[in-house]
């Protein structure tokens, strides 16, 4: 009996995850209200629970005295070497009870009593164990769907994660695995309460400390997030190392790394962008792609006003005031947006030499990286890299001295094309108008006209009256076009056939005298039957 409930208070402790002598002492707590309930609330009670042995013993204690006056606290010399001869007056006499003697009911309090206990003791070790686990992404298994919160289970315990801390557009089933950060543990009477959440930026940086190891490092910091889940969201990261890119260790080769955060936010656009301790130039680069001519600061109010360049004011805004919003949460300022004065929205927007503004990711020599990093330092356009030096290009992160030769070639050459195209279809457009008006002396000019009206005038007695083509109608037009089609149609066919009469007269001139041609020497049918006959 004994070793089955050392055993057993052994097992309570593995599977609840507490610790072994906390178990052990409610036991004793229990069994000593037992004891007490059964034989008096005055009774001094020990309980001995040697592990080694696996024995559980329980004992009440008297002290042995010549005069008894409290007998639950005392017995008598004689009373006490029943139990023991060697004991005297002043001993303790311990009285060992069993504890089938206890009954039904003092162990089923003595059980509720480890219960309650254990209970307790457990929810108190998942609060601190999850309670210093804020911000820490977990992975559980959606058990239940109720009202559009999901109960999902961690294995330990039972974590909500509300409708309102959900991804829109995510569906989850039961039995589905998900991931999503801890944001908050509370107590209350049904023990610690786990609070989840896909849409909190923690869930996004936390990703990124998964998927990048620089980050994970400490190498790259994170320094600011501004998300709308879901949708599109804005990361400003710094490197404590300069030999190290930021946002390249971000994106990953060929995207992989940010790709894989993408997935598991559903397709949610994310821009990297450099951390800047200037305000302006984190504030410039928080609002790309559009591209910032001025800024004006208010550190009292804590606001921008952000002047862009032409065109550049709905980019700058983004779809639904977006672009201008999440760069207001990052950054930490109220961003007022204005276009150049004197500038109009035009698309597309021409240079000084009167060439359309040509958007830096059409460059040959440019990728879709390479593009995001130019933009984000203020490059827009092609026409940007014709007033930038070597030297310059050069200092931005990745950008070594052979590319940046190469981008500035690329940029000039397609420059030059594009104004030798422009040139052309201006020189096109003058030869057509040159064309396209009368010379000196052709019909149509203003003195001719007047000349064969005055011409017309003068005959008009001798010569017969004639037709004006102007007054005709579009319809006699067509017809008189018509004819004139099959007169010329007539007139080449009667040229091809005098062509092949005059052939035919050549060949007979050239068949030798006594000769007899193909006609000649093969015989009818009719003169061949008269020679037989």
């Amino acid at each position: 009996m004994n070793y089955e409930v050392i055993e057993a208070l052994g097992q309570i402790a593995r599977e609840k995850n507490v610790d072994k002598d906390l178990v052990i002492d409610t036991l004793i707590a229990g069994l000593i209200s037992a004891v007490r309930r059964k034989h008096g609330n005055t009774l001094e009670v020990d309980i001995l629970v040697d592990e080694t042995n696996h024995h559980l013993g329980v004992y009440l204690l008297k002290n042995v005295v010549d005069e008894v006056e409290d007998p639950a606290l005392e017995a008598s010399l004689e009373e006490a070497r029943t139990y023991d001869e060697n004991l005297q007056v002043g001993h303790v006499l311990r009285i060992e009870l069993r504890v089938e003697e206890f009954g039904r009911n003092a162990i089923q309090a003595v059980k509720q009593v480890v219960v309650q206990r254990v209970r307790e003791a457990e929810r108190e070790n998942v609060y601190e164990d999850y309670h210093t686990r804020i911000s820490e992404v977990v992975t559980g298994t959606v058990q239940q769907v109720d009202r559009g919160n999901l109960v999902v289970n961690l294995g330990r315990t039972e974590a909500i994660l509300p409708y309102r801390e959900q991804i829109p557009r995510e569906m989850y089933r039961q039995g589905d695995t998900i991931r999503a950060a801890i944001i908050d543990v509370q107590k209350n009477t049904r023990g610690p309460q786990v609070i989840l959440s896909r849409t909190h930026p923690t869930f996004l940086e936390q990703l990124f400390k998964m998927e990048v190891p620089e980050v994970y490092e400490g190498v790259v910091e994170i320094r600011a997030v501004a998300r709308e889940a879901g949708i599109r969201s804005k990361i400003a990261v710094y490197s404590n190392e300069d030999r190290i890119d930021p946002v390249g260790a971000c994106v990953g080769m060929k995207g992989s790394r940010v790709q894989a955060v993408v997935r598991e936010l559903s397709g949610e656009r994310i821009d990297i962008v450099p951390w800047s301790g200037d305000s302006k130039v984190f504030v410039t680069r928080a609002l790309s792609p559009a591209k910032v001519v001025d800024i004006e600061s208010n550190i009292e109010e804590n606001t921008m006003l952000v002047t862009v360049g032409e065109g550049q004011l709905s980019l700058a805004i983004g779809k639904k005031g977006q672009n201008a919003r999440l760069a207001a949460k990052l950054t930490g300022w109220k961003i007022d947006l204005d276009k150049e004065e004197g500038e109009e929205d035009i698309f597309p927007s021409i240079d000084e030499s009167g060439i359309p503004m040509i958007g830096i990711e059409n460059l040959p020599s440019v990728g879709p990286k390479l593009a995001q990093r130019l933009m984000q330092e203020g490059y827009v356009y092609v026409q940007d890299l014709q007033k930038v030096e070597l030297e310059t290009l050069c200092e931005m992160p990745g950008v070594g001295e052979k590319t940046a030769e190469q981008l500035l070639a690329s940029a000039e050459i397609m420059l030059e094309e594009a104004e030798k195209a422009i040139r052309g279809i201006e020189d096109d457009a003058e030869d057509d108008s040159e064309d396209d008006a009368p010379a000196d002396g052709e019909p149509g000019t203003e003195d001719d006209s007047e000349t064969d009206s005055d011409d017309e005038y003068d005959d008009y007695d001798e010569q017969p009256a004639e037709i004006d083509e102007d007054d005709t109608s579009e319809e006699d037009q067509i017809f008189r076009e018509l004819e004139e089609e099959e007169e010329a149609r007539a007139a080449e066919k009667k040229k091809v056939s005098g062509e092949e009469k005059a052939g035919e007269a050549a060949e007979e001139e050239t068949v030798p005298e006594g000769a007899a041609t193909d006609e000649q020497a093969a015989p009818t049918p009719a003169e061949s039957d008269s020679d037989s006959s």
